[in-house]
C-alpha cells in the first residue's frame, strides 16, 4: 500500500507536458536544502502554521490525548510524547493551520486520481511522475502502480535518487518510461556531509539506468557553498560522459530556500549555513562548461 504525503495535478516541473505527481513520503537522503522536508521521514508528521492559527481551540477539544494547548506566546502546543498522530485536529481545524503529512493509500485511490487528468496528460504529452520523498523505497507499490499505469497507456516517471540496491532498480527498469536523476555531488565524503549518506549506490544505479535503453534526464541542485566549485563540476561532467548513454537533459537548478517555512511548521530548525543562491553570471558560467562538453544542459527543467 503506498505511503504517500500529496498527489500533485497540473503539475509542469516533473516530467514532460502536464503530470500528476504522486510524492511518497520516506528518504534515505536529509539532503541540507531539501525544499519538501516534509518527504524526509517514513512516518506521519503533523505541521503548524501559527499565522494560520485564530485561536479558536477547536483542535484542543477534540483532541482525544489531551496533547494540545493552546498559548498566548505560540499559538497551539502539541505534548509529542501524548499526541498519537490521529489527525483529528487537522480535521477540525477551520483554517488548516494543523495538517498531516502521511498516510496509506489504496492503488485504487491513487489510480482514480490519476486517470482524473487522462485528458490533460493526453493534450500536452504529460503523464504520471512517482516522485518522494524516494518512490524506489516502496518496490512492490511503485511496480504495481506502473503496471497499472502502463495498462492504461500513461507515461510514466521515476525521479529519484537512485539511493536503493540495485536489484530494486532492475526490477523497476522495465516498467518506467522515463528516469529524472537526481545528482549532487561527487566526492564521496562531501556528500556524506551535505546529504547524509555517500555516494557509492547513487552512481552505481546511474550507471546501470545508463547502460540500458531508458530515457533519463540529470537534476543537479546547485548551491553556492555546496557543489558549484570547478573540481566537483569538472568531475560531474566527467562522470556523465563516462556512461554508455549520456542523459537527454542535464537540468541545472539553482538553490532557493523558500521551504524554510515548511521546517518552522514542522517544528524544526532549517539550516542554511554555508548554503546560497548561485549568481546568474555563475549560472551561466556553468551552463557554458556543461554545453561546451557535450552535454545538453539547461537551466531548471
Amino acid at each position: 500500500m503506498p505511503f504517500l504525503f500529496d498527489i500533485k495535478r497540473y503539475s509542469i516541473n516533473d516530467g514532460p507536458g502536464v503530470r500528476v505527481t504522486v510524492f511518497f513520503k520516506g528518504c534515505p537522503l536529509s539532503c541540507r536544502w531539501c525544499h519538501n522536508p516534509e518527504s524526509i521521514s517514513f512516518k506521519t508528521e503533523k505541521l503548524y502554521d501559527k499565522s494560520k492559527c485564530i485561536g479558536c481551540g477547536s483542535c484542543v477539544a477534540v483532541c482525544p490525548e489531551n496533547a494540545l494547548t493552546l498559548t498566548k506566546t505560540s499559538g497551539v502546543v502539541t505534548d509529542s510524547g501524548e499526541c498519537v498522530l490521529c489527525g483529528k485536529c487537522a480535521e477540525v481545524c477551520p483554517t488548516k493551520a494543523i495538517e498531516m503529512s502521511g498516510r496509506d493509500y489504496s492503488e485504487d485511490e491513487v489510480m482514480t486520481a490519476v486517470l482524473k487528468e487522462t485528458h490533460i496528460m493526453d493534450a500536452s504529452g504529460g503523464g504520471v511522475t512517482f516522485s518522494g520523498g524516494e518512490p524506489l523505497m516502496y518496490p512492490e507499490a511503485l511496480k504495481s502502480l506502473l503496471i497499472r499505469c502502463g495498462m492504461e497507456g500513461i507515461h510514466r516517471a521515476i525521479d529519484t535518487s537512485g539511493c536503493v540496491k540495485s536489484p530494486v532498480v532492475e526490477d523497476i527498469l522495465p516498467h518506467a518510461d522515463l528516469f529524472l536523476y537526481d545528482l549532487k555531488l561527487m566526492n564521496a565524503q562531501n556528500h556524506r556531509k551535505w546529504v547524509g549518506v555517500d555516494n557509492t549506490l547513487i552512481l552505481k544505479n546511474l550507471a546501470l539506468i545508463s547502460d540500458h535503453d531508458k530515457e533519463y534526464h540529470i537534476r543537479i541542485p546547485l548551491v553556492e557553498g555546496v557543489n558549484t566549485d570547478d573540481e566537483n563540476i569538472i568531475k560531474t561532467i566527467d562522470f556523465l560522459n563516462g556512461l554508455k548513454r549520456k542523459p537527454t537533459v542535464v537540468g541545472l537548478l539553482p538553490y532557493h530556500n523558500i521551504a524554510s517555512k515548511k521546517y518552522e511548521k514542522l517544528g524544526k530548525t532549517y539550516n542554511g549555513n554555508g548554503m546560497a543562491e548561485p549568481s546568474k553570471e555563475r549560472m551561466t558560467q556553468i551552463l557554458s562548461v556543461f554545453t561546451a562538453n557535450g552535454l545538453n544542459a539547461v537551466i531548471g527543467g
